[in-house]
């Protein structure tokens, strides 16, 4: 893709003004938490990955300085400073004005993550203040800015013989009320951006700590499969091919493992498209009508080859697909770029998989066959499921019409105002049912072991009693009669004891949902429960501590009369006024939601915890031995 290398005044375009940025940030970043913060670092990285996409630049430098505040550095061609046609200089423009910047057309850059030319200039609204330099043509310039406002015009502040930008920032404490830099969110962004930018250097730095990381990798997405797949058994070499098309590219990456889940990650032009999209469509399509065609034809899966699903094909696989596309061409669904929307993206990706992926198996008989094998074992376990599921449970259960004897349910029926806990014993259970208000909240318990379900298939999860009673509970299904919308409650609370026991049960349910109800997670549904460790009472006064800190505050503060301190071992010990007044009311609870903020990393924890490799698992257990605590 040949774009042309110079970068001046004349490449920029103003299409509207800035005002509305710190009104509604929401509308530009996608929220003002965590994720929206450091969106805004996401933002001025890409401005540099940019240049190095056009091929103008090598290494970037980011770092984190210890008052919070960030630099992000390149060795690109530079920000233009000369004055545009609209009064100011090209800088101020792009800093200042939305919709301003050199990727409407294909002149600067043809391919890039920034499209609408507002990356830069919400970050600066949405900074206390930010600093920019800029060095080209053999000088140094720059302009600093408050809430976006310029304080003077570009200065220029002498000689320099290397070119590129330097921005730093502060972002805003009126805008994000929780400044806090997450060393892995960071991370992991830049990684994903080294892997896919062959021969661009990252490095990272730590001010505070004093620690700077380098990310480079010569096999770019090659290295990326490798990387997701590190902890489980792989069944195949890592799968590469690439194709381009007049003015799109595609590169596709892919392994199989042993595991039953599927884990594909999808980048439009370096941004990570985590809702998917055209170019993610595109690809299953083309691997489904591949695998299938070679199953037909190589008579392996000849039992159930008329009976394969693209989710047989998906079983175990773990896959990066990587388009470029035009600047002026890309169609995001949002500024947040979550969801890739080109209609012709869906088409070429799907014909250039299945033309490669045939010409691979057929190159390549020994994965093909290891393959078709796997995902006719999913096949096989697919339709046992939906064997065993009309064995087992009655007609319509899984529907709600018939509930399990065990479920307390409440009389709420719409799921917006319901909530489900499951909670761990019989005794806790007992109490639970007391102590819940019966409108609107609902009482689960759990009798007996759990199934670790992270390399279960449906048909033996649909045959375990405490599972199946769960999944008729929640009235959604599972696999493919799996049904979000009639999902009978929108909280859905895991209660155990507040000890090792209880904290295992708590991962099974979780490998459980992650693995086969992920929009429960994903609509935000899920919850974690979290009781007390200890009763304080100090007099008449009753108290309660969740952590041993708190427990130590509260004696310290009010420890003046006899205090007396008893420690929760499980739910079951205590009474349903007290269980109701610290655990389940929502006036006085406390609750965690679960949220997936790195579903790669996600899947990677739970294949390591709750899978069948050993040497992986001792090993995260013994890097961590020193934060642990026996309850004995």
């Amino acid at each position: 893709m040949p774009q042309k290398s110079t970068y001046t005044a004349k490449d920029i375009q103003v299409l509207e003004g800035l005002e509305p940025v710190r009104r509604r940030p929401g509308m530009f970043i996608g929220s003002t938490d965590a994720r929206g913060f450091h969106h805004l670092l996401t933002e001025i990285v890409d401005n540099s990955v940019d240049e190095a996409l056009a091929g103008q630049a090598t290494e970037i430098w980011v770092v984190i300085h210890k008052d919070g505040s960030v630099t992000v550095e390149d060795n690109g061609r530079g920000i233009p400073v000369e004055k545009h046609k609209s009064g100011v200089s090209a800088l101020e423009l792009i800093m200042t004005k939305l919709h301003a910047g050199g990727k409407f057309d294909e002149g600067a850059y043809k391919v890039s993550g920034g499209l609408h030319g507002v990356g830069a200039s919400v970050v600066n609204a949405l900074s206390d203040w930010l600093e920019v330099e800029v060095f080209r043509d053999g000088a140094s310039f720059k302009q600093t800015y408050k809430a976006g406002v310029p304080q003077g015009p570009v200065k220029k502040t002498g000689a320099s013989n290397k070119t590129g930008t330097k921005t730093t920032f502060f972002p805003s404490k009126e805008t994000f009320s929780e400044q806090v830099w997450n060393p892995k969110t960071i991370e992991d962004s830049i990684r994903n951006r080294a892997y896919l930018i062959a021969g661009l250097t990252f490095n990272l730095t730590y001010e505070s700590a004093g620690i700077t990381k380098t990310f480079y990798f010569e096999g770019g997405i090659k290295s990326l499969v490798a990387h997701l797949n590190k902890d489980k058994k792989a069944i195949t070499d890592v799968i590469y091919f690439s194709k381009e098309n007049g003015d799109i590219a595609e590169e596709v990456a892919l392994q199989y493992n042993d595991g039953i889940s599927e884990n594909v990650e999808s980048f439009v032009n370096v941004i990570k498209t985590v809702d998917g999209g055209t170019h993610l469509t595109g690809f299953r399509m083309g691997l489904t009508r591949s695998i299938i065609d070679y199953a037909r034809k190589s008579g392996v899966a000849k039992e159930v080859v008329d009976q394969l699903s693209g989710e047989d094909t998906r079983e175990g696989l773990t896959a990066a697909i990587f388009v470029k596309i035009p600047t002026n061409k890309i169609q995001f669904e949002s500024q947040t770029k979550a969801k890739l929307n080109n209609p012709e993206v869906q088409g070429f990706v799907a014909q250039a998989v299945k033309e490669q992926l045939d010409i691979y198996f057929e190159e390549n008989p020994n994965d093909a066959r290891r393959i078709i094998e796997k995902i006719t074992l999913a096949a096989k376990a697919r339709l046992a499921a939906r064997a065993a599921k009309d064995a087992v449970l009655r007609k319509g259960a899984l529907e709600g019409s018939s509930l399990p004897g065990k479920l307390a349910d409440c009389q709420e029926k719409d799921a917006q105002n319901s909530e489900l806990f499951i909670v761990e014993g019989v005794s806790a259970g007992g109490s639970a049912k007391q102590g819940r208000d019966r409108k609107f909240q609902a009482v689960l318990p759990l009798g007996g072991k759990i199934l670790n379900t992270e390399r279960a298939h449906l048909d033996k999860i649909v045959k375990f009693e405490v599972l199946k009673d769960l999944i008729i509970a929640l009235g959604a299904g599972i696999g493919e009669t799996l049904n979000p919308e009639k999902l009978r409650y929108h909280r859905v609370i895991i209660m155990t004891d507040a000890d090792v026991d209880g904290e295992h049960i708590a991962t099974l349910l979780l490998t459980f949902f992650y693995r086969h109800i992920p929009q429960l997670i994903e609509r935000g549904y899920l919850y974690l429960a979290m009781p007390p460790l200890y009763k304080v009472q100090i007099g008449k006064d009753i108290y309660y501590a969740y952590s041993d800190n708190e427990k130590n505050d509260i004696v310290k503060k009010y420890g003046n009369g006899k205090v007396t301190i008893q420690r929760y071992k499980g739910l079951g010990e205590m009474n349903p006024e007290q269980l109701r007044e610290t655990t389940m009311d929502p006036a006085h609870r406390t609750l965690k939601q679960i949220n997936i903020e790195d579903a790669a990393e996600v899947d990677r924890i739970f294949s390591m915890l709750m899978g069948e490799e050993v040497s992986q698992r001792k090993k995260f257990i013994q890097s961590r031995a020193k934060m642990a605590t026996l309850d004995i």
